[in-house]
């Protein structure tokens, strides 16, 4: 069931958001070559104590997870396209990090990611992050009273499938409100017209996944967690909460 948010609770995810936005520009900035993915996480935890936040991620357990999760970040590095569990492996020059983070504040939830490149980019891998962050402008601005769930779909697939990159099947948005996961689910995917109408009230978190190679596969890493390519192709994954308002939609994940 879609529960939707007045205006009152939209302020108040909007500020859980303001959170969620300091752990990313705090991680971003702390990334470097040498700096392990964990070390990000303590960045990140740091920020939630300080703001009196909890994170949605900690000790979190869908059913397809064999442990809860470890950590308040997911960072997936290189050919893993999301549920990186931080480790401390150090970043190398070039890598593509992706960084999921989210965030419980006053009983509400944000849930935002970027993705970006440490150290020298490759020319391949900055088309592939603009091109995520491009999907995501793309869903957002479909996000208007009177579409439907499948605008946002069809709107976020053609700007990755234009380009030329794979669109991990089963995998993509939802609904963000009390908890992080709500109805209804957002597909990175669909035809437009289809689907549950938009109407003011709903906070959806849009995130478009990416494969670099062009194919559409995945495989489970042995933590059962991560997702990573099949065919060893980079990945990138950008997200931001969003408010369906009579005004047009909201970003509640910026700065």
């Amino acid at each position: 069931m879609v529960q939707l948010k007045t205006d009152t609770h939209i302020e108040a995810m909007r500020e859980a958001g303001r959170v969620v936005a300091q752990i990313l520009t705090s991680a971003r900035e702390a990334a470097a070559v040498g700096v392990s993915p964990r070390e990000l996480d303590e960045v990140a935890r740091e920020v939630l104590r300080e703001a009196g936040a909890t994170s949605p991620f900690l000790n979190y357990r869908p059913h397809f997870a064999p442990t809860p999760f470890p950590a308040v970040i997911c960072a997936s590095v290189n050919d893993a396209i999301v549920h990186g569990i931080p480790s401390s492996e150090r970043l190398r020059d070039g890598d593509l990090v992706s960084i999921d983070a989210g965030a419980l504040l006053n009983g509400w939830a944000g849930d935002s990611a970027i993705s970006f490149t440490v150290g020298s980019a490759r020319p391949e891998d900055t088309r592939l992050i603009d091109t995520a962050f491009a999907a995501l402008d793309a869903g957002i601005a479909a996000a208007v009273v009177g579409n439907r769930i499948g605008d946002i779909a069809h709107a976020i697939g053609s700007v990755c499938r234009t380009a030329g990159y794979g669109i991990p099947d089963g995998f993509g948005g939802h609904g963000i409100g009390r908890s992080m996961h709500e109805d209804p689910g957002v597909p990175n995917e669909g035809r437009p017209g289809r689907g549950m109408p938009l109407r003011h009230g709903m906070v959806l978190a849009i995130e478009p996944m990416l494969i670099g190679g062009g194919g559409d596969d995945f495989r489970p890493d042995r933590d059962g967690w991560t997702l990573r390519t099949t065919d060893g192709s980079r990945a990138a994954h950008a997200e931001h909460t969003v408010a369906i308002t009579d005004d047009g939609p909201r970003v509640l994940t910026a700065l």
